[in-house]
């Protein structure tokens, strides 16, 4: 009678997980490489064709200066993205190597701090040695629970590092074409300045908005904060390039 009793709870919670739709966001990773290459895209070459403007070159130096700025910050930010990926993937690696050793040479030590970490989460101590006893006879497991509680470390995707720079280059890409739209249709580099701001203001107060809804911040305030950042830095090109002009 209680194995049935104990099938039927299994069976009810199955129920109630399959009835519950989860509504949290899980490609945060993905999001973060799109909004860090998204951002920077439209700031750098924004700016950059702001202040080439400021110094009064012609549209098709500041498109071909800002082509070339967009192409190696994309590889720039790209390769930065590989390399942080790539980095946290190793130092995976490293602890759970360094875990696998520890509850083989020292398994007493390694099932107090399990104890400790169930303990911390409000258990007793007749309710967490059963969960420690069983974890011990299961190594994988055990060593997935101290990763995952000790550590707070989460087993990363083998092909994180890929996606994480193709991801960044080209949002970078198509957050840096942006700006520099206007002076692939526009010869006088003082009216395409005009129709880059526009337009590009635009582009990060629509960013802006989609950050803010798929990070679960503020949209509006993310939005306002995100074009005051673009403003900020093609003010301070423009006038620097002008300062130096007139130097």
């Amino acid at each position: 009678m209680a194995e049935n009793g104990h099938t039927a709870d299994l069976e009810k919670q199955m129920l109630l997980l399959q009835d519950h739709e989860e509504k949290h966001f899980m490609s945060s990773e993905m999001v973060r490489d799109i909004i860090l290459g998204v951002s920077d895209g439209l700031t750098v070459p924004f700016a950059l064709a702001a202040g080439l403007s400021g110094a009064e070159v012609s549209s098709s130096i500041i498109l071909i200066a800002g082509i070339a700025e967009v192409a190696a910050g994309a590889i720039s930010m790209g390769l930065g993205g590989y390399l942080a990926a790539k980095s946290e993937a190793d130092h995976y690696a490293r602890e759970l190597k360094r875990e696998q050793e520890e509850i083989i040479a020292v398994p007493d030590i390694e099932a107090a701090e399990c104890a400790e970490i169930l303990a911390q989460f409000g258990a007793e101590p007749h309710e967490y040695e059963p969960v420690v006893n069983a974890l011990r006879r299961n190594p994988k497991a055990w060593v997935d629970f101290m990763m995952k509680f000790e550590l707070g470390l989460e087993k990363p995707d083998p092909m994180r590092a890929l996606q994480s720079a193709i991801t960044i280059a080209f949002s970078y890409v198509v957050g840096g074409l942006v700006p520099l739209l206007p002076y692939m249709l526009i010869p006088v580099a003082r009216k395409a300045l005009i129709a880059s701001v526009v337009v590009t203001l635009l582009a990060l107060l629509i960013f802006g908005l989609a950050k803010g809804y798929f990070t679960g911040n503020q949209p509006f305030k993310s939005a306002f904060q995100t074009v005051l950042i673009g403003a900020i830095a093609s003010a301070a090109a423009f006038s620097i390039a002008k300062l130096f002009q007139h130097v």
